[in-house]
């Protein structure tokens, strides 16, 4: 009883702290947002740095397509992962099963060594729309799970600590996304002018706060990837 207090008391305040952008969702109005995680053989890195960014830009051209970036992880250079944003669901789906991506796929099937991870995604707290990332910018991918009863508690903590970092001067972009089929699970878009500002934000008191009060409730470990563009 305790528990579906706090989920009600939770609802109400999302309603005020994440506002129209939270409602969209449940009207279905939204774009469509997408994050692949991709893991190659360590020596097709390379081979498959070109392969992305060729995917990406056939995929601009495509109807429907607000955004498609391509990241390599800092610290382990066979990882990528691919962020898209699309007008709706129908442009989503048109593009998975264009000639561009299935090009792509035939290419880089062959070098994968992991499942090809793409999580459709629907925005929960997206901000403005995101001006084109600095040259040194840094990408942080946060994957968030938490057990279901603690979901919209979890939805109040990450728009709270977006508000926040929205106000703090290295900050390009901030996005809460939720996956549709799962809707505990949630993927944390931050993006930072450079690597100062990313460590900066680290230790503020806004993100100290957040992680102190998400971590009893997780139900997996917060896993936060470090990307750079490949463009």
């Amino acid at each position: 009883m305790k528990i579906c207090h706090g989920a009600l008391i939770a609802t109400a305040i999302l309603s005020a702290v994440a506002g129209p952008a939270a409602l969209a969702q449940t009207a279905g109005t939204q774009s469509a947002y997408a994050v692949t995680y991709i893991t190659v053989a360590p020596s097709a890195a390379t081979e498959a740095a070109g392969l992305f960014r060729r995917v990406a830009a056939a995929s601009r051209k495509e109807a429907g397509n607000l955004r498609y970036e391509v990241l390599q992880q800092v610290d382990r250079r066979n990882q990528f992962a691919i962020l898209e944003a699309w007008s709706d669901a129908k442009a989503f789906d048109a593009h998975g099963g264009g000639s561009a991506m299935k090009e792509f796929r035939g290419h880089l099937d062959p070098l994968s060594v992991g499942f090809y991870d793409q999580r459709p995604l629907t925005g929960v707290d997206v901000g403005p729309g995101p001006s084109p990332a600095s040259k040194d910018a840094i990408y942080v991918v946060t994957h968030v799970d938490v057990p279901g009863q603690f979901k919209d508690q979890a939805i109040v903590m990450m728009s709270k600590l977006a508000a926040g970092s929205r106000r703090e001067p290295g900050l390009e972009r901030y996005e809460v996304l939720q996956q549709p089929n799962r809707t505990n699970h949630f993927t944390v878009v931050d993006v930072w002018k450079d690597q100062p500002a990313l460590d900066a934000h680290d230790v503020a008191a806004g993100t100290l706060e957040f992680r102190e009060k998400i971590g009893p409730v997780l139900g997996a470990l917060y896993d936060d990837r470090r990307y750079k563009s490949l463009e």
